[in-house]
């Protein structure tokens, strides 16, 4: 029987829409001791995942990797950066599964993330094809695709950062545990979530989740990816479709509504692009270790730079921010 919140929220979905647990819940919240004077809490997904990785990219690869076998396929084939992330966690959880991980690699700026990632994505058993520039990428990710078919089966293309409707409730998942944890007392209902948003399926999964846990919390998205479209209107049409997904499996709940102003998303933080470090993300990342907790300058840090400057009544209102660290580390 599944453990998915989601499945206890709406049973008719236990059959149709396949789960694995790949983590171990809830995740932690705590207050953050960062010097602002307003209360700054984190939800540590970074902890999350019980394989070779952690973090946000864990909770998607919940549903996608079942997804997969429901299709019928063997291998998964995605694209990313060459400090992924997402390509990693794919690589050693699908390998888990009985599942293959082809991935297409776009340069990013070359630091000791990025030269540590690929180390650890040449023994994670996935097949990388450095394909170096975005258009490419494009050029290239048909030929990529055939090539790795397994007789008849096709792989589960996935597009970056594992941001499609049934990725993105990996944090309608999320979403669903916070109310759990609000609900037994572990915080207060937060007035906004500041996450970073690198390809949108966690803030979609996000502002899903909390309208279908009757929470009022509002998301802040920190992008951190100029490569992609990540405003209001294209994580609400995420959030829409994955809403639209949950009712083709046969959930039975209300219209939510989401609308595009119901979401804050800031470009502020970004800086040069992706993958470019900034002065507010290494402080950010100096003040979040004195607190025992670890950030990267791609994602992470960016968007705590973002909550603890932003952190103000003007722009929050009367109710707590929660900080959510995706970064995992193993």
């Amino acid at each position: 029987m599944s453990d998915a919140l989601l499945h206890k929220r709406f049973p008719e979905l236990t059959d149709s829409l396949p789960y694995v647990r790949l983590g171990t819940s809830p995740t932690p919240i705590r207050r953050l001791d960062v010097g602002t004077g307003a209360p700054l809490w984190c939800k540590d997904d970074g902890r999350y995942g019980d394989g070779g990785w952690g973090g946000n990219k864990v909770r998607k690869l919940e549903w996608l990797l079942p997804e997969t076998h429901r299709r019928g396929a063997r291998t998964i084939f995605t694209v990313g950066g060459t400090g992924t992330n997402w390509g990693l966690a794919t690589a050693l959880y699908g390998r888990e599964q009985g599942i293959e991980t082809v991935l297409a690699l776009v340069d990013q700026p070359m630091d000791d993330h990025v030269r540590v990632q690929l180390r650890r994505l040449e023994n994670s058993g996935a097949t990388v094809h450095f394909t170096h520039t975005k258009r490419r990428t494009l050029l290239t990710a048909p030929w990529l695709y055939l090539r790795h078919m397994r007789g008849r089966k096709r792989p589960y293309y996935l597009p970056v950062g594992g941001s499609s409707p049934i990725g993105a409730l990996g944090y309608v998942e999320g979403a669903l545990e916070l109310a759990e944890q609000i609900a037994a007392g572990a915080m207060p209902e937060p007035s906004h979530i500041v996450t970073a948003v690198g390809s949108g399926g966690t803030a979609a999964g996000l502002a899903l989740g909390l309208r279908l846990a009757g929470l009022s919390t509002r998301v802040v998205g920190v992008v951190v990816n100029d490569a992609l479209p990540l405003d209001a209107p294209h994580i609400v049409r995420l959030a829409g479709r994955a809403e639209r997904l949950l009712r083709s499996r046969g959930a039975r709940f209300e219209p939510t509504g989401l609308r595009p102003d119901d979401l804050t998303i800031t470009t502020d933080w970004l800086g040069p692009g992706y993958g470019h470090p900034t002065p507010a993300a290494h402080e950010a990342q100096t003040l979040a270790a004195q607190d025992g907790l670890q950030l990267e300058t791609v994602y992470t840090a960016k968007a705590l730079a973002a909550a603890l400057h932003l952190d103000t009544a003007d722009f929050f209102g009367a109710g707590p921010v929660l900080f959510l660290n995706t970064y995992g580390p193993r």
